[in-house]
């Protein structure tokens, strides 16, 4: 079976950069898996993509090495399963909040006897290679999202839940827990202290620790803190972000003003 080259790296306590996905082209997946990230995550849950998109955009990153992951909607066996049946390397799974929810999805990532996972893996098979039936367990990943309150309650519980490989933060939705406006970069004493919280207690239990930021800066203080799995942003917001600065460099260096849509100036 093709190794996991992302799991493995965070088993072994090495850090990894990836990026988010919410695009639905394969060509922008093919472009951003090309472009040096360890791992992409496609986004099923707040991206603009469902499973017909991922069933194409998955065979587009598998042009290179970087490793496929997919975010499911939720916490859902059959969505994990057709996730992992496409050829995904691992899933994220969003808003877990206890021990018996990370059980749950858990067990939708591994066949029996480990957990409940139903063997169909029509795409995944070809991609992975000879012996995915065998490897596949220990091969996947499983990265469960630590973002409410009630999770806050129960991160030992959640973490030391066997099968977990890592958890990620979803910083907004972290926000929310603790009182907080969604911001994602966040600089609230409470947010930065909560977010440490995590990262200890995943160190503690020694499974990987994953966040969401939307920045250079943020990318370097996470990986600075030690974090194994950290996104550097979302193929849209790269794509903007290039666009806006390029075009105010041209537009402040040449003074070509942008077009008065509201005047009358033909």
């Amino acid at each position: 079976m093709r190794p996991n080259h992302f799991l493995r790296a965070i088993r072994a306590n090495k850090q990894t950069i990836g990026a988010w996905l919410g695009l639905d082209s394969s060509f922008s997946a093919e472009a951003m898996a090309n472009a040096g990230f360890d791992w992409v995550c496609l986004d099923m849950q707040h991206g603009m993509l469902d499973y017909n998109d991922i069933k194409i955009m998955l065979p587009a990153i598998s042009t290179t090495d970087t490793t496929p992951l997919v975010r499911v909607p939720w916490n859902e066996p059959y969505e994990i399963m057709k996730a992992l049946d496409a050829g995904a390397y691992g899933v994220v799974v969003p808003m877990v909040n206890n021990r018996e929810e990370a059980e749950r999805a858990v067990a939708a990532c591994r066949y029996p006897p480990e957990g409940n996972r139903s063997f169909g893996p029509l795409r995944a098979s070809v991609y992975a290679g000879a012996g995915y039936a065998q490897e596949a367990n220990s091969e996947l990943a499983c990265i469960v999202m630590i973002e409410t309150e009630e999770a806050l309650q129960n991160l030992d519980d959640i973490m030391s839940t066997p099968g977990v490989d890592g958890v990620y933060i979803g910083p907004s939705d972290l926000a929310y827990a603790l009182g907080l406006a969604p911001t994602g970069d966040n600089n609230d004493p409470l947010h930065v202290q909560t977010v440490t919280k995590i990262f200890e207690t995943a160190k503690k239990h020694g499974i990987g620790a994953g966040i969401h930021t939307g920045s250079v800066e943020y990318t370097k203080r996470y990986l600075e803190q030690g974090f194994h799995m950290v996104t550097l942003g979302q193929d849209s917001g790269f794509m903007t972000r290039m666009a806006r600065k390029e075009l105010a460099q041209v537009r402040n260096d040449t003074g070509a003003e942008k077009i008065d849509t509201k005047g009358n100036f033909y």
